[in-house]
């Protein structure tokens, strides 16, 4: 079997940890047994292009116990968990192309590894496994019958390219099931950000300000920890309606050139290029921390931020320094990526849970209607994404109230009033 992996001796800390996260993934873990019984995969070469976790790895086995053929890479060179790398290659025989902290040509080669499989279905997060197949390995597209994608950068992006018509296969955008966006962007992204921020940098956010730039599902969840976590938030936004809901749910909201003044921590949940500049660094007080949750390493404007420095140094693990001409000194984070899965474990598995029953649901309905799907970008169905609901009420114990027939009645009719 081929691989690319750190190293396979520490594949028993990796098991240790899968089994630790697949104990808070019930709902996958039913579509485990179903998919072991129907096999309904079988036949399938899925090709993954992930973070390499605790959680993806409890994926990549539940589509493997559903017959498909795996193939795994990581999604940012920086979120790898080299002991599950080595776990699923050896325990789970599913051939990993990832190693944390590999630089952008192994990151595209590894890529490249998993597309020379043949895909019938590519997992993206992200969507550089799909580009990568689109720009450069237009051969191995043939096999494709579709795709699905995980975050609101790779929706972007694959809803431009099917605007623009280069699109040549449809791809469901698990990323806006309800199940998905709803909670593994707002309390999954919000918990893990500053889990990251507080593994890397060991600050009391209490008191501090914290300038949260984007109130999207991912900004809102960051949003909300940091005041929960006693900090005063400060957002800002170009979307006018994001702006007035971030107002009335309590957080100032200004301009970033005005906020940069204030802020002692600068997290960035765009999905947008340069939004923390040279015109907002120069404006930063003495030891600012900056860091990224978006899924690309852009939106923080690294090269500027190198120019204007005089030194820059490691100070802590994932903290580089950057000291000005003036003496301040600048704090960067996991040089600007993912930072909630470069100095810190991603994710709970209790919220990638529903994200990842949406993954292997996907796939299964790709497998399934294929045939009927244009070369576009699709939601979910909406039974699936209850379903899911419902199998997480049922794994926390928790009842709702069913509709009566009178009830449904009422509100598929027109006729009665006051």
């Amino acid at each position: 079997m081929d691989y690319d992996i750190k190293d396979i001796k520490l594949k028993d800390e990796g098991l240790s940890r899968i089994k630790w996260a697949d104990g808070f993934m019930p709902v996958l873990k039913k579509i485990r047994d179903e998919f072991k019984r129907e096999k309904p995969l079988k036949g399938f070469t899925i090709g993954a292009c992930l973070h390499v976790t605790t959680e993806t790895a409890n994926l990549m086995i539940t589509l493997k116990e559903g017959g498909a053929d795996v193939y795994l890479t990581a999604s940012n060179p920086l979120s790898t968990q080299d002991d599950v790398a080595a776990a699923l290659v050896h325990y789970y025989k599913i051939p990993v192309f990832a190693i944390k902290g590999e630089d952008n040509k192994t990151y595209y080669e590894h890529i490249k590894s998993v597309l020379s499989y043949n895909p019938h279905i590519t997992m993206d997060d992200g969507a550089d496994l799909i580009s990568t197949l689109h720009r450069e390995m237009k051969d191995k597209i043939k096999n494709v019958l579709g795709g699905t994608e995980e975050t609101t950068t790779g929706v972007i992006r694959l809803k431009s390219m099917a605007k623009e018509g280069v699109l040549m296969y449809p791809v469901i955008a698990v990323n806006d099931s309800d199940t998905k966006h709803l909670f593994d962007n707002r309390y999954g992204t919000g918990q893990s950000t500053i889990d990251g921020i507080l593994r890397a940098t060991n600050i009391l956010f209490a008191g501090l300000y914290v300038v949260v730039a984007g109130y999207g599902w991912c900004g809102r969840g960051i949003a909300m920890r940091a005041r929960g976590m006693g900090a005063k938030v400060i957002v800002t936004e170009v979307d006018p309606v994001k702006a007035i809901e971030a107002v009335m749910d309590g957080f100032m909201v200004m301009k970033m050139i005005d906020a940069a003044p204030f802020g002692d921590v600068f997290i960035t949940a765009t999905g947008c290029k340069d939004v923390i500049g040279k015109s907002v660094f120069n404006l930063m007080k003495d030891n600012a921390i900056v860091c990224n949750a978006g899924h690309f390493d852009v939106e923080i404007n690294k090269k500027e931020l190198e120019e204007m420095s005089v030194d820059k140094k490691k100070v802590r693990e994932n903290v580089e320094q950057f000291v000005m001409k003036d003496g301040r000194r600048i704090n960067l984070l996991s040089e600007g990526r993912l930072v909630n899965l470069s100095a810190a474990e991603g994710h709970p598995a209790m919220v990638m849970d529903m994200s990842f029953a949406n993954q292997a649901l996907a796939t299964k309905f790709i497998k399934e209607n294929h045939k009927e799907l244009k070369k576009q970008v699709y939601k979910l169905p909406q039974e699936i994404d209850k379903e899911i609901a419902f199998l997480k009420l049922q794994t926390m114990g928790i009842d709702i109230d069913n509709l009566t027939e009178e009830q449904k009645k009422y509100l598929s009719s027109w006729e009665e009033g006051t």
